[in-house]
């Protein structure tokens, strides 16, 4: 049976936040333990960005009327520039689970080391930084929508605890993450918080209210995970909780924008097209191989039918090697007969230059070969006097 510890700090600090909302510092917890642990946090997408300055804050559970009901994540203005939100979580510890309320400040508080995911992976913020009273956003953690942001980075994210859905820090299932001495000298401190905004503390009211959030009525799975505006619970901006068999992949990433979508349906029928292609070129090839009355979907009459295609291209394989084989013998012995073919043209050519002499000489009279000239007169026949030599 579920217990409460109303104290004293939790009605001033009521009272101080009525007086004055926007400043009202918040106290150390809200004085509400429970001996039954909070569900497991449901997967969701995050709505867009209604407008610039508007900064994630996620969702949680909370406890009332005996039953937990979630609290669903909205984006929401900061009480002034400068402030970051430290979530609430459930702690257990002396054998209850002790919720702390989340708060704005200067800095990110501990809130458990929960994963909740949007930039809130269980230690700090890692979507944005004030940066001259002007917030940028971290454009791998939030999702703009169709808004147009100005003050954008882009650094991804990366989570080294174990990725799982526990809402609560301490005890069996719960994180084991401790607040740092910083973060425990600030919480000692407790100067620097301020307390959840009115637009805060409606948009809990409202889900506090709202039976389908409670989780006996939904199972964790509520209904209204996220919502673009603070209470806003039926409009376009709302995001449901997805289905525990899609909770595969890393907790609460941004909603894809239509063109992303668009994007990833035209990968898949890319995608979708190769392989349906890869599937006709298979058919076509196993048609090919199979023989008359052969039926579908039988291995051994498949590589039974193409047994003799794989026969024939190895004896093709083999008659083209010995064919390049016989014209590389044929190049190399060609070589040599070429150089006997040209000595023997060389030996031919001066045979016929010596007959073709020798019936020159036969040609002259035999009385002019007696006269004999001066020498000074006598010219020597051509190739007499190479003949000579």
């Amino acid at each position: 049976m579920a217990r409460f510890q109303l104290v004293l700090p939790l009605l001033a600090g009521i009272a101080a936040a009525a007086m004055h909302p926007a400043t009202a510092v918040a106290q150390i917890g809200i004085g509400i333990s429970v001996n039954l642990a909070p569900p497991p946090l449901p997967i969701y997408d995050q709505p867009p960005m209604p407008a610039v300055g508007y900064l994630w804050t996620p969702g949680y559970w909370a406890y009332g009327e005996s039953d937990y009901y979630w609290v669903p994540g909205v984006w929401v203005r900061p009480p002034r520039p400068g402030l970051l939100w430290t979530p609430p979580y459930w702690g257990f510890g002396g054998g209850v689970y002790r919720f702390n309320a989340g708060y704005w400040g200067p800095q990110v508080g501990f809130y458990g080391g929960i994963n909740y995911g949007f930039g809130y992976g269980g230690v700090g913020f890692a979507g944005g930084v004030w940066r001259g009273g002007v917030f940028s956003y971290n454009r791998a953690v939030n999702n703009f929508g169709g808004v147009h942001v100005t003050n954008v980075y882009n650094k991804t994210v990366i989570n080294n605890t174990t990725i799982n859905r526990t809402s609560f820090n301490g005890g069996a299932g719960g994180t084991q993450v401790r607040p740092t001495r910083q973060q425990e000298e600030q919480a000692r401190q407790n100067r620097t918080r301020i307390e959840a905004t009115a637009d805060q503390r409606q948009h809990a009211e409202a889900a506090r209210g709202d039976q389908s959030l409670r989780a006996k009525n939904n199972q964790g799975r509520p209904p209204v995970a996220a919502t673009d505006k603070p209470g806003d619970f039926q409009g376009p901006g709302v995001a449901r909780a997805r289905d525990t068999a899609q909770n595969d992949r890393q907790p609460n990433q941004p909603a894809a924008t239509p063109d992303q979508q668009q994007r990833a349906k035209e990968r898949e029928d890319a995608r979708a097209a190769r392989q349906q292609k890869a599937q006709e070129r298979a058919n076509a090839k196993g048609e090919g191989a199979k023989g008359p009355g052969q039926q579908d979907g039988d291995p051994a009459d498949a590589r039974a039918a193409r047994q003799p295609q794989h026969e024939q291209r190895q004896q093709e394989r083999a008659q083209r090697q010995q064919q390049a084989k016989e014209r590389a013998d044929r190049q190399q012995g060609g070589g040599q007969q070429g150089e006997d073919r040209a000595a023997r043209q060389q030996q031919q050519q001066r045979q016929q230059e010596r007959a073709q002499r020798q019936q020159e000489r036969a040609q002259y009279p035999q009385q002019q070969r007696g006269q004999r000239q001066p020498r000074e007169e006598r010219q020597p026949r051509e190739g007499h006097e190479q003949e000579r030599r």
